[in-house]
């Protein structure tokens, strides 16, 4: 090959790689988190969701990978969240999901055993966080705390995350309770970690 057509193959190979990064920074008041794969939309959709959230997801060490695949259901280990892209592409509605994803990485990289302790015996459930296999989703504390977070942060009638009775995940507590109970857990002495909403 001529040094020509190295070049323009090299001005081709850039410019796809700048229109169509495998993983892009993150925005939306967090901090430290990229994305893997989803169109421009879903994307946006993630970043939507974190910005309606009063909930300071900067606090949350990164990096955070956030993988948009097709069928895949929504889940979280530290450092990584999976969301479905067809969720994503339902909009508003998929924003509770986002959020309870991310919660998961506030207790994940924030709490430690103490914490937990506190938050499961407030929140209720039998076992923090899948410790005691084949319990249901709303008896284990992590999932209660994920989604009264995402409830708490957000409490419009748009979140998907709303509860509908007492016995919800995430009416586990009163919002403005959780949030002062999330605000003392994370800065036992000032409380400044966590935004007032």
């Amino acid at each position: 090959m001529g040094n020509e057509v190295l070049h323009r193959l090299a001005v081709v190979t850039a410019v796809a790689c700048l229109a169509f990064p495998a993983a892009t920074a993150g925005a939306g008041g967090a901090r430290g988190y990229t994305f893997d794969g989803g169109t421009k939309q879903e994307r946006e959709t993630v970043v939507a969701a974190l910005r309606a959230s009063s909930f300071d997801w900067s606090l949350v060490p990164g990096p955070i990978a956030i993988h948009i695949v097709e069928g895949e259901p929504s889940r979280s280990i530290p450092h990584e969240i999976w969301l479905d892209a067809d969720l994503l592409d339902a909009g508003e509605f998929a924003w509770g999901v986002v959020q309870h994803e991310y919660a998961h990485q506030v207790d994940y990289l924030l709490f430690d055993k103490e914490q937990r302790a506190l938050l499961l015996k407030r929140l209720g459930g039998r076992d923090w966080c899948y410790g005691t296999p084949g319990l249901a989703h709303d008896q284990y504390g992590c999932e209660r705390f994920a989604s009264t977070l995402a409830w708490s942060f957000w409490p419009s009638p748009e979140n998907s995350m709303r509860p509908t009775s007492r016995r919800d995940e995430s009416a586990a507590m009163a919002p403005a309770k959780f949030r002062a109970l999330v605000w003392a857990v994370l800065n036992p002495t000032t409380g400044l970690n966590v935004r007032k909403h």
